[in-house]
């Protein structure tokens, strides 16, 4: 099995994940719930945890603060088997955190603490460990902001680093012009439907994701929660189906979907693929609560895609 050395970079989060909640108790009302879980989460962080499971050696780097909550935060990836050495922490900005109160179905609306990923900036970058790297998944450079992403980007893209980008704004937040100038350093964009309408700014997600491959990048793949993954290259579109399975929360999919994705392309499988294993493992995660759910390695998220049926 190839060694895949990974720098997952931008945004960590700690989640506290309250299930299940139909409603909000009035005034100083209260009620009683299944589960209550802390687990790291974040563009950055979240996909880490996957790419640990799936075999790859992980390196995440981002800023959080030197709170309580980033300190929970960091325990939670040491234990996953995640180097937090490249984390910077901050003495006056918040650990990002986000409370989760998960609906019976699975949907799962968020109250945010936007906190130190936002501070995160060119003078932490540890140029040399990206640059050693084999790969380079920059989550939400949005908070960033286009022209520092587009720098961290180009100097893996000279090391021969691969590299991928996942967003963290919903589309309807999204555009073009905050993502242009990193798209020709991207070999994976990873967005979801929404994502793709409002960054692109067209009103087809097959179009906006060639006005994506137009701007340089190698190959959008694009989550579309039950309904699977689409592809889309400058040699056309594929749909990969997503997997049958009882959903209890859907936090960390999308991350996991990009962990199995960017996994699969690393041991030389085609897009379609990598595609499989990454449903696969955003699959396994829905199956529990939080972004850490599932003790699964690569070949139990094989063994899985080739036994569980599709929605397709």
């Amino acid at each position: 099995m190839k060694a895949q050395n990974v720098v997952t970079m931008g945004v960590h989060v700690l989640d506290v994940l309250v299930r299940p909640v139909e409603e909000i108790p009035e005034g100083q009302g209260a009620t009683l719930v299944e589960d209550i879980r802390m687990t790291a989460a974040g563009t950055a962080a979240g996909t880490a945890l996957t790419l640990a499971k799936l075999g790859a050696s992980v390196r995440t780097a981002g800023a959080i603060g030197t709170d309580p909550t980033g300190d929970l935060l960091t325990r939670l990836l040491d234990k996953a088997g995640i180097d937090t050495g490249l984390l910077v922490r901050r003495i006056d900005t918040s650990t990002s955190a986000t409370v989760l109160p998960i609906r019976p179905n699975g949907d799962r609306p968020t109250l945010h603490l936007l906190g130190a990923n936002i501070t995160y900036g060119l003078d932490d970058v540890p140029w040399d460990a990206v640059a050693e790297a084999s790969h380079l998944h920059l989550g939400g450079p949005e908070l960033i902001g286009a022209e520092v992403a587009a720098r961290i980007l180009a100097h893996a893209k000279e090391h021969g680093v691969v590299t991928s980008v996942d967003l963290l704004a919903p589309g309807e937040l999204g555009t073009f012009d905050q993502i242009e100038p990193l798209l020709p350093y991207v070999d994976f964009l990873l967005p979801n439907e929404d994502q793709v309408l409002g960054f692109s700014e067209e009103q087809d997600v097959v179009t906006g994701a060639k006005k994506f491959l137009a701007g340089g990048v190698g190959l959008v793949a694009v989550t579309r929660g039950g309904d699977g993954a689409l592809l889309v290259t400058a040699e056309g579109t594929e749909t990969v189906p997503a997997f049958e399975v009882e959903v209890v929360d859907t936090t960390g999919c999308g991350d996991a979907f990009s962990a199995g994705f960017l996994r699969g392309m690393s041991l030389g499988r085609t897009p379609r693929e990598a595609a499989v294993l990454g449903c696969a493992a955003a699959a396994l995660v829905a199956q529990g609560l939080g972004s850490d759910h599932g003790d699964f390695d690569l070949a139990e998220a094989d063994e899985f895609s080739m036994t569980t049926g599709t929605r397709g």
